[in-house]
């Protein structure tokens, strides 16, 4: 396949004044019970080429099924002539790259597509069986996912490899019914669970039916708990919150695209300016440490080297509060004076062209110890875990979250559940609120497979590194 590539590139020498060739293959497995039923066994696989040109200052991309070298020609034809259809755009600079060679694997002890269907599928029935015998849960649902993606690039710089990443997850779900409500319980995460770059080893690893009863039992005890008070509070956020924190107001607000406004039809901008990036930019408070690291094993953003053939690696994007880097690709990294990529150019598929996307954005663990130590050292308070909805503006400076469950905390204990917590704030005054990370017994890679962005719309799959967090005076209520 990377001969096939490199003839691509090849042949647009003299056409254009870049060009990039992808191999890719995806296949993708989900399956998903209720009760004891089983509502999906979905299986799919794509293959083909994409290719894309600069021309002029203009990108032209085409992308075809045929895998031959008849298709890769006809896909580069089209390509160039898309570009040649651009408006002029003048000089459209690339920051540099030395040209790569090699193979990059992802970790993968059990290969999940090898394991039996009926003991994926009986592993995931276990675990809704454990969560039925209170009749006021009405429902319990459990998923899984596995993915492997094959890829192969060549460029016109002399980068010639290949990947191949293999990645599972699952989750499971109650749905209690009773005194006019309806509370919803989940782990490890909401939204289908949480998904690793792995195999079924992580899935395994995950225990579902062992955590089935007490997901039961807290949806039914939420029924009754009292609602969330309202009013400013400190507040202590688990793990899977503060990663959906980071990925919201931290990740997307550094896409350096966004910054440049060429989301703003879309996906929207940021508030945080291109010039800021050398301003010293207070984005929150001493103990913020923010990294993108795409060298992480188990991450859903790790690569060996991303969709231009930047090599994977990490960055500090916030250090003790202060805006250190943006998440960029070749194209903006040069439009704002970059000596190089911050590695971050990724495509959804070979059908899709490679836009600036997060690799794995994490929390560098702090000193506050573990989960118990951080709840002791909080004298009041209320604990927010798994996240049940959010909203935030394009600028990704308002936003809203609630969660599925809250806990008060009294004394350095937690008390009582509350149910339908929510809590709000302004992106900069919100992490500057920050006064305590849990160390790093308790941080670890959060998955997230749904991030969207991008016109034609493209899913990715990303990881967050997180431990539990305190906030304090915020603004909480019920949602």
């Amino acid at each position: 396949m990377l001969d096939l590539l490199r003839e691509t590139v090849d042949r647009a020498a003299g056409h254009c004044a870049y060009a990039e060739a992808r191999h890719v293959h995806h296949l993708h497995e989900h399956l998903a019970v209720h009760d004891q039923l089983i509502d999906a066994v979905d299986r799919e696989e794509a293959e083909g080429l994409g290719v894309r040109v600069l021309v002029g200052g203009a990108w032209g991309f085409a992308a075809t099924r045929d895998v031959s070298s008849a298709g890769a020609e006809a896909a580069l034809r089209r390509a160039l002539a898309v570009a040649a259809a651009q408006p002029a755009a003048g000089s459209r600079p690339l920051a540099p790259v030395v040209a790569q060679q090699g193979h990059w694997e992802g970790p993968c002890e059990i290969d999940p597509f090898a394991v039996p269907l009926d003991e994926r599928l009986g592993l995931l029935l276990a675990a809704t069986a454990a969560m039925r015998g209170d009749p006021r849960v009405v429902r319990a649902e459990a998923s899984a996912v596995m993915t492997r993606t094959t890829k192969a690039l060549a460029t016109s710089d002399g980068t010639a490899v290949t990947q191949r990443a293999t990645s599972c997850g699952a989750g499971i779900e109650a749905t209690a019914v009773g005194d006019g409500e309806l509370q919803l319980r989940s782990y490890p995460t909401a939204h289908g669970g949480t998904v690793a770059g792995a195999g079924w080893e992580h899935v395994l690893g995950l225990d579902l039916a062992g955590h089935a009863p007490r997901v039961a039992e807290e949806a039914v005890e939420l029924l009754t708990a009292p609602e969330c008070p309202a009013g400013r509070s400190t507040i202590v956020l688990h793990g899977e919150q503060v990663a959906l924190q980071l990925h919201e107001s931290i990740g997307h607000a550094l896409e350096l695209d966004r910054m440049l406004l060429g989301e703003a039809a879309y996906a929207g901008t940021s508030w945080v300016r291109p010039e800021d990036l050398t301003a010293d930019l207070r984005y929150g408070s001493d103990v913020l440490h923010v990294s993108a690291d795409a060298t992480l094993p188990g991450g859903l953003g790790s690569f060996g080297w991303d969709d231009e053939g930047v090599p994977g690696g990490r960055t500090m994007l916030v250090e003790g509060g202060i805006l250190r880097a943006a998440l960029s690709d070749r194209q903006s990294a040069a439009a704002v004076g970059l000596q190089r990529s911050g590695g971050c150019a990724r495509a959804e598929s070979f059908a899709r062209q490679p836009i600036v996307r997060m690799t794995n954005v994490s929390l560098e663990p702090g000193t506050a110890g573990s989960l118990a130590d951080l709840i002791a050292d909080t004298d009041d308070g209320i604990y927010l875990e798994s996240n049940r909805s959010w909203s935030i503006d394009d600028r990704r400076w308002q936003f809203q979250f609630a969660t599925e469950v809250g806990r008060e905390i009294r004394g350095g204990e937690l008390g009582r559940l509350v149910r339908n917590p929510s809590y709000a704030g302004i992106t900069p005054r919100f992490w500057g609120s920050l006064d305590a990370v849990c160390g790093p017994q308790e941080w670890r890679l959060w998955g997230l497979t749904n991030c969207g962005k991008g016109e034609p719309g493209q899913l990715m799959a990303v990881s967050h590194g997180t431990a539990p967090a305190r906030f304090r005076d915020v603004e909480v209520g019920v949602a």
